[in-house]
């Protein structure tokens, strides 16, 4: 029982890693035995990649960020088995937790990941390092997380220079603009209050302890470094600067996609098997906050039909294309509301829905 828990909790966050997905409230009473989650509230999928991204917004200390999941997870399991030591000694499920939770969730997760990047042919020791460096490469640039692995689908093993050219040109439309980053970026503190709580940090580290953290302190002075940096920076010099991080990864997915290849007789059979492979498991669609918000202002206006377009989308986020039929609403619809409701839809004019966010998605603040 114990160890079906374990394994299954363990599979389930691994899943959540590797498409950007946060809970937001991952309380022990939000969590099931049988490996799901329950109680869905401030939850969001992940834009721009930040293993520190937090979706619920009053979550102040980053307790449930994206990369504390799979920590808090096991935490809640640890809970759990305090709870059942009437029926089962603490230190069996204690040890179980230990043996399997880690190496159930890096088996799960690297598994899944080899699937996201085609590699379907073998299992090498580094391929953990490739996709460490690929999140590394997506951090640096601000890349787009669902997108960018949904475009390496396309990415030719062919050395060809003018190919290359043009593909680092699509992953750099999915890095984050110099506007993006300094929304990202911007500082969140007065600096006359960033400079008392810096003294009090040094004074009376127990008042400090009481008002704030020393990770928040530090988080706003990484902000600030990072948002310098950016005043100096020209949209050329990103643009340039992203596309040399893009290369130097991408040199190394192509050496580990030719290992892929020397294995195998068919090379247009695996390539094939690759993307179809790659796009069942990257998703084209997930429900960003400005999709979420662009319907809910449709539907406060009286218009539905955006929130049964966005559903109907979801129900198969791996489609290759918004080929659907756009849900229309009855006859019946009252015609003072769908114009209204069209009225607002005019003010933000509606991106594809795999498009990465619009810049006035940053103010959105889900709790």
């Amino acid at each position: 029982f114990s160890f079906q828990i374990t394994k299954r909790t363990a599979r389930l966050v691994a899943e959540w890693q590797c498409v950007g997905f946060c809970h937001g409230v991952l309380n022990t009473d939000n969590m099931s035995i049988v490996g799901l989650t329950i109680d869905y509230g401030p939850f969001g999928f992940m834009d721009r990649y930040d293993p520190e991204h937090i979706c619920n917004g009053s979550d102040n200390t980053g307790r449930y960020a994206y990369n504390k999941q799979p920590e808090i997870c096991k935490w809640n399991l640890g809970k759990l088995a305090e709870a059942l030591v009437p029926e089962l000694p603490l230190e069996i499920s204690e040890l179980i937790l230990e043996e399997e939770y880690d190496a159930e969730f890096e088996k799960h997760y690297l598994q899944k990941m080899r699937k996201k990047l085609g590699l379907i042919q073998l299992e090498l020791e580094d391929d953990s390092k490739l996709v460490s460096e690929l999140l590394e490469t997506m951090h640096l640039t601000g890349g787009d997380f669902t997108n960018i692995f949904y475009l390496l689908s396309s990415f030719s093993v062919d050395p060809d220079s003018s190919n290359l050219e043009d593909f680092l040109e699509k992953l750099t439309n999915q890095c984050a603009s110099m506007e993006e980053l300094k929304v990202a970026f911007r500082p969140q503190m007065d600096p006359r209050q960033l400079s008392m709580m810096l003294m009090l940090a040094q004074s009376n580290p127990q008042l400090f302890a009481l008002i704030g953290t020393k990770a928040n302190i530090n988080k706003e002075l990484e902000r600030i470094e990072q948002f310098s940096k950016l005043q100096q920076l020209t949209a050329a010099d990103l643009l340039s600067r992203n596309k040399r991080h893009w290369k130097e990864w991408l040199e190394k997915y192509r050496v580990r996609l030719q290992k892929e290849i020397e294995s195998i007789s068919d090379a247009d059979a695996w390539n094939t098997d690759r993307v179809k492979v790659m796009n069942s498991n990257n998703p084209k669609y997930i429900l960003r906050n400005y999709i979420a918000q662009n319907a809910i202002e449709a539907a406060e206006n009286g218009d539905f039909s955006e929130v049964r377009n966005v559903l109907k989308l979801l129900e198969n986020p791996f489609q290759e294309t918004e080929d659907f039929e756009e849900v229309q609403e009855g006859a019946e619809e009252d015609g003072a509301s769908a114009a209204a409701a069209a009225c607002a839809q005019e003010t933000r004019s509606r991106l594809p829905y795999c498009s990465k966010p619009p810049l006035w998605a940053s103010e959105l603040c889900v709790t």
